[in-house]
């Protein structure tokens, strides 16, 4: 019998067959994948906002925000400063593992101006290699990304994106984000023209929105200062208080946009802040125990997820993690996880409401000046873990170079807090509970090995 006839209905179902097997996991459940704008303030302490139950500030726009999503309050980083934090979303990887502990290699051992320290500068940047970035996992399901903001690690095309900013190094000035760093604070026009031009190809879009804001210089415009100069008796706070305002109006711009484009229905917003911050009230910068410090000041922000439609709001009660935020990001796509990731998927969690498995979350802190970029302890200063309400900080013998004031690392015993009572740490309970400080410090010390010390462990 000849079957030559039936050759062209065989050929359209195989395509048919590869077509559908081929398509991301969301499309199988019925969702087209979404766009997705991930928002991450930069040095902002996780009270300061209206929704969070700051008295002064007002974040009308993140308020909004707070109210259609699945919102975590206890939502951590686990790094404290900025390029580790900013690595780890990029890389799905914890500080120790993507190698970036610090922002920069230590001036104690080459001159900034030197080529050896240009060298090392190099060298750090030459890590993003080898991991598989968010960016470029996204452009693997077809999707345009855009940089904009912070980026430490060379042009934003280094780091997987299809549009961005960011020269970086070694171009002038590309040390943390260069051109990308007028993003909000001189509008948002390049990420207007980057949305328009996504929706106008049909193309999926991911959108990196990591405005320098509210961090230093503290420049408000004129009637944001003076709304909170009337308001606090320290300059140095008003300041810092308009700037978390600048910073929502931005975010308003943003949120405005993806509106006005039509797209709101199919887009996950996902916010973060990469460290904490809180505002010296005698001076610039910033107070004891937050930027770059693993308590609650430093490590501590509001984690937000919303898709309308497909997450249901709720405020939720769970510890969460930035180190989560890469594999949840691309398990709503239905994008490719690579194997091996310390962070969860939280989708399934986000859809159906359910608790979220997971026993502790934990950090570590390194010093700003990284001293030896081939060996990530050498500046290693803290490591923590939170399970429930109990907190332990464990304190290491890293080298600090500059902000020594910083990590005067006075309690060189484990450090234990019950944060429902007392989250601002400020009563040492491991003299009280010492099977809490050896179950926590279990996890710590068989996360990964560092030359530990026996006072370490001495809490009575």
């Amino acid at each position: 019998m000849n079957f030559s006839f039936c050759r062209p209905f065989f050929r359209r179902v195989l395509f048919l067959q590869i077509a559908f097997f081929s398509l991301p996991i969301a499309y199988t459940y019925g969702v087209e994948p979404p766009n997705v704008v991930l928002i991450i303030s930069d040095d902002q302490a996780w009270t300061d906002y209206g929704f969070m139950g700051h008295p002064v500030i007002q974040t009308p726009h993140l308020d909004q925000l707070s109210r259609q999503s699945v919102l975590f309050r206890r939502g951590y980083v686990p790094t404290a400063l900025c390029r580790p934090s900013l690595m780890t979303l990029a890389t799905g990887h914890f500080a120790h593992r993507h190698g970036v502990t610090g922002n920069d290699p230590s001036p104690k051992y080459a001159n900034k101006n030197s080529k050896l320290y240009q060298q090392r500068r190099s060298e750090l940047i030459r890590y993003l290699d080898q991991f598989e970035t968010l960016p470029s996992l996204l452009g693997e399901s077809g999707y345009l990304s855009h940089q904009s903001g912070k980026w430490w690690e060379g042009n934003h095309s280094h780091g997987g994106f299809t549009h961005g900013m960011t020269r970086g190094f070694p171009q002038e000035g590309g040390r943390h984000g260069d051109d990308g760093l007028a993003i909000g604070r001189e509008g948002i026009g390049p990420i207007r023209d980057f949305v328009k031009g996504a929706v106008k190809q049909e193309k999926p879009f991911f959108l990196w929105y990591a405005p320098f804001l509210p961090h230093t210089p503290h420049n408000p415009p004129k009637r944001l200062f003076e709304k909170y100069r009337n308001q606090v008796d320290s300059e140095h706070v008003a300041r810092y208080y308009a700037m978390c305002e600048w910073f929502d109006e931005t975010c308003g711009q943003v949120l405005g946009l993806i509106d006005d484009q039509g797209i709101r229905e199919n887009t996950l917003v996902v916010y973060v802040t990469d460290n904490g911050w809180i505002q010296h009230p005698e001076r610039r910068g910033y107070a004891p125990r937050s930027k770059q410090t693993p308590y609650e000041g430093g490590i501590r922000t509001p984690v937000m997820f919303r898709w309308p439609e497909n997450l249901t709001p709720e405020d939720r009660p769970e510890l969460v993690s930035s180190i989560d935020l890469f594999p949840t990001i691309l398990g709503a796509v239905g994008g490719r996880v690579p194997k091996g990731l310390p962070g969860l998927n939280l989708m399934s969690s986000l859809r159906e409401g359910s608790p979220i498995q997971r026993s502790l979350i934990r950090g570590e802190g390194f010093a700003h000046d990284i001293a030896d970029i081939e060996n990530p302890q050498a500046s290693l200063l803290y490591r923590w873990a939170i399970a429930g309400k109990w907190k332990l900080l464990l304190t290491y013998d890293g080298e600090v170079n500059r902000y020594q004031t910083t990590h005067p690392r006075l309690e060189k015993r484990p450090q234990l807090f019950d944060l429902m009572s007392d989250p601002s740490e400020e009563e040492n309970l491991a003299g009280r509970h010492p099977e809490v400080v050896r179950r926590l410090a279990h996890h710590l010390t068989s996360w990964y090995p560092t030359p530990e010390r026996k006072v370490l462990l001495e809490f009575q």
